[in-house]
């Protein structure tokens, strides 16, 4: 069985750094921030696929939740809060400016990254560059919903709380992009981690692809 004290306790220790900001302690966000900037920045580099969008994305997001603390009804964790303006901010980038993800994750094996920055470090551990390089060529909705779902680990209900749309469309979603990920990955000899995630993506979509008549796809459930 699993114990989900952990994550209770961290969703309870949001919710309190929260209030303690909007009571006026002036280091209860700061400390928000602290424990969520690695993620949300994790989401919105591989959204934006270019680093100081992301960045410019991620503060955004921050003062956004900063200036609109007291909206937080509770009825989602912090953390899921979060991401949604987090999400939000970068598909509003997006469409601003039209962004289109160009600039490749930096690889540490290449001298490509920063050793001393844990951000880039955080935001390249999950995925080989081989999948998240494929990820980019998804149309974003699909996108969205995998890094939500496969790379962030988020349930099908998190995922369709931080993207405001029906858990039946999440699974569709996450059904739809691997399937094309599944045609687009062909991972070199000795990539692992390219090489399960092909795996993965062709386990959970060989029974439901979507047919001609076929409703909201549903291997994305957890």
């Amino acid at each position: 069985m699993v114990d989900n004290r952990p994550h209770l306790a961290t969703r309870a220790e949001d919710a309190a750094l929260l209030a303690a900001h909007l009571a006026g302690d002036r280091d209860a966000f700061n400390e928000l921030v602290a424990r969520h900037r690695d993620q949300l920045w994790a989401v919105a580099v591989r959204t934006l696929g270019d680093r100081e969008e992301a960045a410019d994305a991620v503060q955004e997001a921050f003062l956004a939740a900063f200036r609109g603390a007291s909206a937080f009804r509770g009825d989602a964790a912090v953390s899921t809060w979060l991401h949604r303006i987090t999400v939000n901010a970068c598909l509003d980038r997006m469409r601003r400016a039209r962004v289109r993800p160009t600039v490749p994750l930096p690889d540490p094996a290449t001298g490509g990254a920063e050793p001393a920055d844990p951000v880039d470090a955080y935001a390249i551990s999950e995925l080989s560059l081989d999948v998240t390089a494929a990820l980019r060529q998804l149309p974003t909705d699909q996108r969205v919903a995998l890094l939500l779902v496969d790379v962030h680990d988020m349930s099908i209900a998190e995922a369709a709380q931080v993207l405001s749309v029906p858990e039946g469309t999440v699974k569709s979603r996450c059904a739809r992009g691997r399937i094309r990920l599944a045609g687009l990955l062909t991972p070199a000899p000795g990539n692992r981690d390219a090489a399960a995630y092909v795996e993965k993506t062709k386990m959970s979509t060989s029974a439901t692809e979507p047919g001609p008549s076929a409703g909201p796809a549903g291997k994305g459930a957890r």
